[in-house]
């Protein structure tokens, strides 16, 4: 199975709890949790043809695939209100959104990976978590969230 971790908006996929259980071959037991079918969970990432029901009917993938572009911040209209108003939205992973698209824009996505798989990697053992992990499965260690994370951002 091959994952991406990159997505149109700006959201870093590696750090999603569906993609992470998809990794580790855990979808049954996220299914069950969440009350979902497997085939709702089951993703590889944005951008790949494998999307879970939460990411298969997205607005913002839907645009900048009929644009033909790769990340939003490559359209003329960018931030258009659609993104703006899926950053200030009730989910906090969302806050991201535009700060990651302008840096994408700046230094380039192989950069920007990098910087996520390492941002979303627990700073003790390494093991990566995702968006809402409070403490590390592995050591215990209490993690920056994203969560913590738009508490920080300016508003």
């Amino acid at each position: 199975m091959s994952f991406r971790f990159d997505s149109f908006c700006g959201l870093y996929c590696g750090a999603c709890d569906t993609l992470i259980a998809n990794m580790e071959n855990k979808v049954n037991e996220l299914a069950k949790n969440l009350g979902r079918t497997s085939e709702d969970v089951t993703c590889h990432g944005c951008k790949t043809t494998v999307n879970s029901v939460h990411c298969r009917k997205c607005e913002l993938k839907r645009c900048a695939k009929d644009r033909k572009i790769e990340f939003c911040c490559e359209c003329p209209e960018y931030p258009c209100q659609r993104l703006i108003d899926f950053r200030h939205d009730k989910y906090s992973h969302h806050s991201v959104v535009i700060k990651n698209l302008d840096f994408i824009k700046k230094h380039g996505v192989e950069y920007w990976l990098r910087e996520q798989k390492s941002r979303w990697s627990c700073p003790e053992c390494g093991l990566n978590f995702s968006w809402y992990s409070e403490k590390c499965g592995n050591c215990g260690s209490k993690l920056f969230n994203c969560i913590d994370e738009e508490a920080n951002l300016e508003k």
